[in-house]
């Protein structure tokens, strides 16, 4: 069975994460899957929404370790670089129904939803430093932004995890419900969306984001160029060598 699952019903485009047996994390094959469906609904008119949810119990443990050190992301044409500039420039409408941890991308990739509804077991964090690499997905921008420099250099640089009741305070999230009930109240909402004209829905989402667009995507290359970089160095090499052997990493 596919690791994403993708389907097309009444307007709504659905990616389901469907690896529950590895939390949902992520690997390049998924990433390349989920860019190629996106690109391929942006165009279609018959699409006035995208949906991203997860299982009842976990949205996604991040990137899979082991997979992300066979395809480390070393050019901009890497499937995770094509996946977060599809989602960061996705010119509809983008709903996320997150239940259980939101590791890395996993929260990451939210910053760049219209909506987003949270079971209220939902855990988010963005340890990126405990793995010797820096932000991604203009997280460094959007997450002050969305979340405050306080509240974002707690998740940035202490790598500090935020649940969903903070997550609603910070508007990181919407709304919260019951995790079982999650997808099912995020497909309703994209049923409403679907209902709208869809030059409305695109015009109305691209004057939101027009004067952010810019800085986004600048800032999106510059954190791709330095995690690149530090991906090669001792700390990452240590932090992901320690990952897989169980151990806490000794970065001194």
């Amino acid at each position: 069975m596919s690791d994403i699952l993708t389907h097309i019903d009444h307007g709504i485009a659905t990616i389901t994460l469907n690896r529950v047996d590895k939390k949902n994390a992520f690997t390049a094959a998924m990433y390349a899957d989920m860019a190629r469906f996106m690109e391929q609904v942006a165009q279609e008119d018959g699409v006035r929404v995208l949906v991203f949810q997860g299982h009842p119990t976990v949205f996604s443990a991040g990137n899979d370790i082991a997979d992300f050190l066979h395809h480390p992301p070393s050019t901009p044409e890497a499937p995770v670089f094509r996946f977060l500039e599809q989602i960061s420039t996705f010119p509809k409408p983008v709903v996320a129904a997150v239940a259980g941890p939101a590791v890395g991308i996993g929260t990451t990739m939210l910053l760049h939803c219209d909506l987003v509804y949270a079971g209220d077991n939902a855990a988010f964090s963005m340890p990126f430093v405990n793995l010797g690499l820096c932000p991604e997905a203009a997280c460094s921008l959007l997450a002050s932004l969305r979340m405050g420099h306080a509240r974002a250099s707690e998740a940035l640089l202490l790598g500090e995890p935020f649940l969903a009741d903070a997550a609603l305070e910070m508007g990181v999230v919407n709304r919260i419900v019951a995790p079982v009930e999650v997808n099912a109240y995020a497909q309703a909402q994209a049923a409403r969306l679907a209902a709208k004209p869809l030059s409305s829905l695109i015009e109305t989402k691209r004057l939101l984001k027009a004067d952010l667009q810019p800085a986004i995507a600048a800032r999106m290359a510059e954190e791709a160029t330095v995690f690149a970089r530090m991906l090669r160095e001792p700390a990452a090499r240590e932090a992901f060598a320690a990952f897989m052997e169980k151990r806490p990493p000794q970065f001194h």
